[in-house]
């Protein structure tokens, strides 16, 4: 049994090769327990192979990304010495080659999700709508085309800085229209993404993992009316001046725009390279379905395919699956 480990900025995933998932919220920013969390999980499943990918290194707690990694490496490197890291070059390396080439790591975890669905269904847009970002990668001939930086995919369209949960509302409208007047929206951290889809139904408060923005507020909470409360203030509101036909109506409006940015992306990269079929997953797989089916093209989603539980911890999955492979397991 192998097992793969996503650590992101925000949240750390597990997966093993036989189906074992798990995401837990880890804020690197906080200087909180990975090595605690990471030898808890090596304990309990034991597992036959460790690959390792990341997206942390981005944390602003780092002074280069470079140093992100290095960190990461060390941690590891504690744990274990058999653990291998998953480049950018969609190769598996030792922990001195991270040590030795940090860049070859940064943001690796859409090669290891986009490698494996290459080789299992060939030419199509893979996108993996997560709590903070989405990845759009074409994939030709059974191989990701994409540019190997996130620098370099924010400049061609490939990652868009948008997810189902910790993004800024603000961020992605500057106007709604609230009784038929243009009212422009306060650019302030009042309400982020996890409040806008609880408001509409879309999730959960079990599936609002990360802290609200005002979490340590007495009206931080993560119930419906909590997150209208939060939507309510991108207006400089309280929804007994707005009411909750106007906070819905403000919701609907910023969930259509996001869809919408999403949506230009995938029918761009869709013909520039020919690509008819789109595979998504990840915990805004949703959205993905919605903007690729109106567009008309084919949308496969990996929750069908292999359980919700993989979809929202995919690229984890994909690279114990890959572990796997590269070892000779069945």
């Amino acid at each position: 049994m192998f097992m793969g480990v996503d650590i992101g900025g925000a949240n750390t995933k597990i997966a093993t090769s036989e189906g074992f998932t798990k995401s837990v919220y880890l804020p690197i920013w906080e200087g909180c327990d990975l090595a605690g969390h990471l030898k808890h999980f090596l304990d309990e499943l034991a597992p036959d192979g460790v690959g390792i990918t990341l997206t942390c290194e981005l944390a602003d707690s780092f002074p280069t990304r470079k140093e992100g990694v290095r960190y990461i490496a060390n941690i590891v490197s504690e744990l274990t010495e058999d653990a291998v890291f998953f480049g950018v070059d969609g190769k598996f390396h030792d922990q001195t080659c991270v040590k030795i080439d940090p860049e070859n790591f940064f943001a690796s975890n859409w090669v290891a999700s986009s490698s494996f669905i290459g080789k299992e269904l060939g030419d199509v847009i893979f996108i993996d709508m997560g709590s903070t970002t989405t990845d759009i990668i074409p994939i030709v001939s059974g191989v990701p085309v994409a540019g190997k930086t996130d620098f370099e995919r924010l400049k061609r369209g490939e990652l868009i800085y948008t997810g189902i949960l910790r993004t800024n509302l603000a961020t992605i409208i500057d106007r709604v229209d609230v009784d038929g007047v243009s009212c422009r929206v306060a650019s302030e951290l009042f309400a982020i993404t996890a409040d806008l889809y609880l408001l509409l139904g879309k999730i959960n408060d079990r599936d609002y993992t990360c802290d609200t923005p005002n979490a340590y507020a007495v009206c931080g909470g993560k119930q419906k009316e909590d997150a209208a409360r939060r939507i309510a203030r991108l207006v400089c509101s309280d929804p007994d001046e707005l009411g909750w036909a106007n906070i819905q109506n403000i919701a609907e409006q910023i969930a259509i725009s996001q869809k919408n940015e999403i949506q230009s992306v995938i029918s761009m990269i869709s013909e520039r390279y020919g690509l008819s079929t789109v595979v998504c997953g990840g915990i805004g797989e949703f959205v993905i379905k919605e903007a690729s089916e109106e567009l008309g093209l084919e949308c496969i989603l990996l929750s069908r395919r292999y359980g919700m539980k993989i979809s929202s911890v995919f690229p984890a999955y994909a690279l114990a699956r890959l572990l796997r492979d590269r070892s000779g397991g069945d």
